[in-house]
């Protein structure tokens, strides 16, 4: 196969530094564009249908000002008891999310959208189960006041100081990061970007697949 003459460079549409951390990993180039979007929950929405219209507003809210781009987003939601732990409002909030998983098993959902040039959006949900060793306050109030909680749902970052905190991990752990990395590369070949070890290569995926462009209008 010969490369493609398609972008190299994606527009991530996120202020994430994790989400542009695993692109950089994979060596895709890109550049940040900050979506505006308010990141609120709709009334009777589940977890992972909320990540998912998150991502595809994201992606939309961007591709506004990047016509012609192939734009990617992402949105991620820590879910306990059927409760969604959002990034916490402080220290105290912080330490009360922790109790709360320590020694407990919760769920991690990351919504992925992908806008292709031609403004078709495809996107998809990958839930990864996650389970934190027991701890006491000590353990929460000194990884609280690491402040690398703070802007993370569930209140930790399972790439950071965090990882000391998990046990086992059950799913796809750049799902639990931010971005789960088989996903992305899966929307992109299903819209004609096929992504391969530093390479842009034609794919022959049928753009017109139905449940590849997502469940959420």
């Amino acid at each position: 196969m010969t490369e493609a003459a398609i972008p190299l460079e994606l527009v991530l549409a996120s202020g994430s530094p994790r989400r542009a951390e695993l692109l950089e990993m994979l060596r895709i180039p890109f550049r940040v564009e900050i979506p505006d979007v308010e990141e609120l929950a709709l009334s009777g929405e589940s977890a992972q249908r909320q990540v998912e219209r998150l991502a595809r507003e994201k992606a939309r809210s961007v591709a506004e000002r990047c016509s012609g781009r192939w734009i990617i987003a992402g949105d991620t939601v820590v879910v306990l008891d059927d409760e969604v732990l959002g990034k916490p409002s402080s220290i105290e909030e912080a330490v009360a999310m922790l109790l709360e998983l320590q020694g407990r098993t919760h769920l991690v959902s990351s919504g992925v959208a992908v806008c292709s040039p031609d403004g078709e959006v495809r996107s998809g949900v990958e839930t990864s189960r996650v389970t934190f060793r027991p701890f006491d306050r000590s353990v929460a109030e000194a990884y609280a006041r690491t402040g690398e909680p703070m802007d993370k749902a569930g209140a930790y970052g399972i790439q950071g100081f965090g990882a000391t905190l998990v046990r086992r991990v059950e799913g796809d752990f750049y799902g639990v990061v931010g971005f789960p990395v088989v996903l992305l590369l899966d929307l992109l070949r299903q819209g004609g970007a096929e992504y391969r070890f530093g390479k842009w290569i034609p794919s022959t995926a049928a753009r017109s697949d139905d449940a590849a462009a997502g469940t959420i209008p």
